[in-house]
This record gives structure tokens, C-alpha cells and sequence, in this order.
């Protein structure tokens, strides 16, 4: 499976902190949850590599 592989299966995605000041992106499908914890300058970094992402996305898109 790859970035580019579609599947046909519902996810949930919440993001928030946590009370020991981690940013947490908890993702459940089913009966499957991945709690993901990132110190906060490691989800600063993520959210940039996210805005990079959706430019590019929108380039493609043109």
C-alpha cells in the first residue's frame, strides 16, 4: 500500500493536546484506535509538511 493506494474505510481523526503538554492525533477505525503523541515542535513540523501537501494537492488539482 502506498500514499496513492485508495481504500474503502472510515476513519476518525481527533487532535488536541494532551494534559502533559503533547499534541495527540488519535485516529480510530473500527476497532482499531493509534493514539500519536508529538512533543509541540514536532507538531509544528507536521503541520507544515500538511500545508506543503494541500498546496501541492491544489497545484495538481489545476
Amino acid at each position: 500500500m502506498s500514499i496513492n493506494t485508495e481504500r474503502d474505510i472510515e476513519a476518525n481523526l481527533q487532535i488536541g493536546p494532551t494534559d502533559s503538554g503533547m499534541v495527540r492525533l488519535f485516529i480510530s477505525a473500527g476497532n482499531t484506535e493509534v493514539p500519536m503523541d508529538f512533543d509541540p515542535d514536532e507538531a509544528r513540523e507536521i503541520a507544515e509538511e500538511m500545508l506543503a501537501a494541500a498546496m501541492a494537492a491544489e497545484q495538481m488539482g489545476k
